[in-house]
C-alpha cells in the first residue's frame, strides 16, 4: 500500500513499504521550479531514503519539464548519490515517457554503488525490482 509522504506543485514523494519502493513522481508544476527548487527535492528524496531505507528507489519523469543546469550531474554525485549510498539503494530506476529510449541494461552510475535503470513501463520495473531480468 503506498502512503503519501510529501507533495506540493512540483511532485509527489510515496512510499510503499510492503514492496520496499520510495516513489518521487514529477508533475507539470516543475516547468516551474528554479535550480534550488530542485535541488531542494533531491534533498528531500534523499532524506526520506535515509529515513525509510527503501531498497528500491523510483523517479518517474513523465511528467517532468525542469531543465537542470549543467552543474547539477556533478553536484548530484557528490551530494546526493553518496546518500543513496548510505541508505541501503540496492536498484534506482526512472520511468520514461511511453516510446523513449530504454534499451541500457541497469549498471552502476557514478559514484553509485547501486544499478540504475530506464524503463518506459511501471511493470518493467516492478519486475526489476521483483528480481526478475530487466528485459
Amino acid at each position: 500500500m503506498k502512503t503519501e509522504l510529501y507533495r506540493d506543485r512540483f511532485g509527489i514523494l510515496t512510499q510503499d513499504a510492503d514492496r520496499g519502493i520510495l516513489e518521487l513522481q514529477w508533475l507539470k508544476g516543475s516547468a516551474d521550479m528554479s535550480e534550488d527548487d530542485f535541488k531542494a527535492w533531491l534533498e528531500r528524496y534523499a532524506a526520506a531514503g535515509e529515513q525509510h531505507r527503501a531498497p528500491h528507489m523510483l523517479i518517474d519523469v513523465r511528467q517532468f519539464k525542469h531543465r537542470p543546469g549543467a552543474q547539477i550531474g556533478q553536484w548530484r554525485d557528490e551530494h546526493i548519490i553518496p546518500r543513496y549510498n548510505s541508505a541501503g539503494v540496492k536498484k534506482f530506476a526512472f520511468l520514461l515517457p511511453a516510446g523513449a529510449p530504454a534499451d541500457a541494461a541497469p549498471a552502476p552510475e557514478g559514484p553509485a554503488a547501486f544499478p540504475t535503470g530506464y524503463f518506459d513501463s511501471r511493470e518493467r520495473i516492478e519486475a526489476w525490482f521483483a528480481g526478475e531480468a530487466a528485459s
